[in-house]
């Protein structure tokens, strides 16, 4: 039977597989985080007196065997039942009788899937802030290995300035370091305990929300049940526009290689095996790897706006449009953390040409150079610029080569150790050890 059956209706087969849609498969995603959530609810239970002391006793053994089932990959959502939720207290139900019909009580399928939800975005958001670090230190390794390397800087897609793989390698480590801001802003949305608001206006038994916020590491509560039911949909747009912020900083900077590694550039170069070929022209070295990353991220970079447009406008309480958010939110993650390992993988493997600058058609990339030594020597700024730009023209100019930017930021230095201050400062601010600590402690 369904959670919801009374026994004297039978729903359509058509109209059943259409409302549960992609539940079964997206809730294996959920399914270790459903059996935290029956951990921490049924202690609660008992400490009201919903259950005995033997009683939970045999639950947590149970739910640790689920788990265990979970983990082993075995765990499966078996025809006709609808969703982890449902299996979860079917499987306990199968072993435990009437106990296991207890654990429901003081929840709603709303609160629950809220609490896996939010438990399994935490994860996620850990394991991406985890590939995030890694892939900033990659970049900020590889600004301070070509430092030196200079490489022109370019506004309208016209040569403009001297640049250097030192400032382009940490510009995208600091880009980075804001998307962690966004990431932890996010993460704190999220870790709000939604437990114990039921189907959104809480119960009558007398629950112990603050029991359950301790017992699974949650920062704090969504107090106002009816809000914590309100948060559905927030949440994942919240976390989704964190997403949409790193799967910018990877497309941008993948545009920019697919340019660098282009012959017309010649700034990169990706190792043969990074690369595809023509199947009719031989001498093609596609990068494929980075067009995909483009496209790949430039779609996540949707997603809020997905989620926005399915919850634009909704009245309060529990809708199940909400349902439809799962089928593109949760494969999102999958999407961006195989996205950043690969990234990884490839900036670790790039080349750097040198020498660049010393092509010909560089040779005015340093015009502003040349003002601004005359303004050294004391020549005003306008009078500088208007004598170098007519020396251009008329193809008189003899533009020094050397540069000398020393200021915090700049070619002669790129402030590394600062920007990875600033991502230490972020990761500080998640929190993540006490959330790790609640759930092995909960699990004993």
């Amino acid at each position: 039977m369904k959670l919801w059956d009374k026994g004297n209706t039978e729903v359509s087969k058509d109209i059943e597989n259409y409302t549960v849609g992609r539940d079964r498969e997206l809730d294996l995603l959920l399914a270790r985080f459903d059996v935290y959530g029956s951990m921490a609810h049924t202690t609660m239970l008992e400490s009201i007196d919903l259950l005995t002391s033997a009683e939970l006793t045999e639950v947590h053994r149970e739910l640790k065997v689920i788990l265990q089932i979970i983990e082993a990959g075995d765990f499966v959502i078996e025809d006709g039942i609808e969703d982890v939720h449902s299996q979860v207290e079917l499987m306990l139900t199968r072993k435990l009788g009437d106990t296991g019909k207890k654990i429901h009580s003081g929840r709603s399928r709303n609160d629950q899937v809220l609490v896996d939800l939010r438990l399994f975005i935490r994860d996620e958001i850990k394991t991406i802030a985890d590939l995030v670090t890694e892939l900033f230190t990659t970049l900020n390794d590889l600004s301070k290995q070509h430092k030196d390397v200079l490489i022109p800087g370019y506004t309208h897609l016209q040569v403009a300035m001297p640049s250097s793989f030192g400032l382009w390698f940490g510009a995208y480590a600091e880009s980075l370091t804001d998307d962690m801001h966004l990431l932890q802003a996010a993460y704190k949305v999220t870790n709000q305990n939604p437990l114990g608001s039921g189907a959104g206006y809480g119960s009558s038994f007398p629950l112990d929300r603050q029991m359950t916020t301790d017992l699974l590491g949650f920062d704090d509560l969504s107090y106002n049940v009816v809000y914590a039911q309100m948060s559905r949909g927030k949440v994942e747009k919240t976390v989704a526009f964190a997403m949409n912020s790193i799967a910018s900083t990877l497309a941008r900077m993948s545009m920019d290689i697919c340019l660098y590694n282009s012959q017309n550039f010649g700034f990169l170069e990706l190792p043969a095996e990074m690369t595809t070929g023509s199947s009719i022209m031989p001498h093609k070295k596609n990068p494929d790897v980075f067009e995909l990353i483009r496209a790949k991220m430039n779609k996540l970079q949707s997603l809020s706006t997905e989620i926005s447009l399915i919850t634009t406008n909704l009245p309060s309480g529990y809708h199940r449009d909400m349902q439809t958010i799962k089928e593109t939110f949760l494969p999102a993650f999958y999407e961006l953390k195989s996205t950043l390992e690969i990234a990884i993988f490839a900036m670790k493997n790039i080349k750097v040409k040198d020498g660049i600058i010393q092509d010909e058609k560089y040779k005015d990339l340093f015009s502003v150079e040349e003002v601004n030594r005359l303004v050294l020597q004391g020549v005003p700024f306008r009078d500088a610029y208007i004598q170098v730009g007519q020396a251009i023209q008329e193809g008189s100019d003899k533009l020094s080569k050397e540069v000398k930017h020393t200021h915090l930021g700049s070619i002669g230095d790129p402030a590394n150790d600062q920007i990875e201050a600033k991502l230490k400062t972020v990761l500080a601010g998640f929190g993540f050890e006490k959330a790790e600590e609640a759930l092995k402690a909960l699990m004993g």
